[in-house]
């Protein structure tokens, strides 16, 4: 899958979760080079409407940030806006609907693709809580379960840890924050699962 990843320019040069796949980068990794077709209307309704809305959102995958937070990212992201980190130009990610899940296990990996090497100060994994139907409501902070929050990373492209969980089933969301080391970059969003 790696070799897949494509190289960025500069504007594009951050990152995200490729595994389990984020909600941008689906869209991208599945409809970027056949985004105007039609077919995806029925088979991936939720890449439709985003495509739609902004088809940047998708090309830029990689910058779903915002400088300065300082930590206070529920502070400063209302609930509703945690899949686009608050950013306009991606609201489309906080739709409610059938998004394309990635199959885990109560103990799953998560890969974090960062093309600029920027290392973490952290990141902060969270999984919807049961009862939370991410097919009907958008996702708020109380929705959520914190279940890690990493040390620090060095510089690398490919950032790979495991969490582990347990009561969860069916379809839920991963919420996840990279914290960068390089600036006081914050990162957020939703990754969609099934657990099995």
């Amino acid at each position: 899958m790696l070799g897949l990843l494509p190289a960025a320019g500069p504007a594009q040069a951050h990152g995200t979760i490729v595994d389990p796949a984020s909600r941008a980068y689906q869209c991208w990794r599945d409809w970027g080079s056949n985004h105007t077709n039609p077919a995806m209307q029925q088979q991936d309704p939720m890449c439709w409407q985003a495509f739609q809305a902004n088809p940047d959102t998708m090309w830029n995958w990689m910058s779903a940030l915002r400088d300065g937070l300082g930590g206070n990212y529920q502070a400063r992201t209302p609930d509703g806006q945690l899949c686009s980190n608050a950013l306009a130009r991606n609201n489309s990610l906080n739709t409610p609907g059938a998004w394309k899940t990635t199959t885990v296990g109560r103990t799953f990996t998560v890969h974090l693709y960062d093309q600029a090497s920027h290392g973490a100060d952290f990141l902060r994994v969270y999984v919807s809580k049961n009862g939370f139907d991410p097919t009907t409501q958008r996702l708020g902070w109380a929705n959520l379960d914190l279940i890690t929050q990493t040390g620090r990373y060095a510089p690398a492209q490919n950032i790979s840890f495991t969490v582990s969980t347990s009561g969860y089933t069916g379809r839920h969301t991963v919420f996840v924050i990279w914290q960068a080391s390089h600036l006081d970059q914050a990162y957020m969003w939703c990754s969609d699962v099934t657990f099995g």
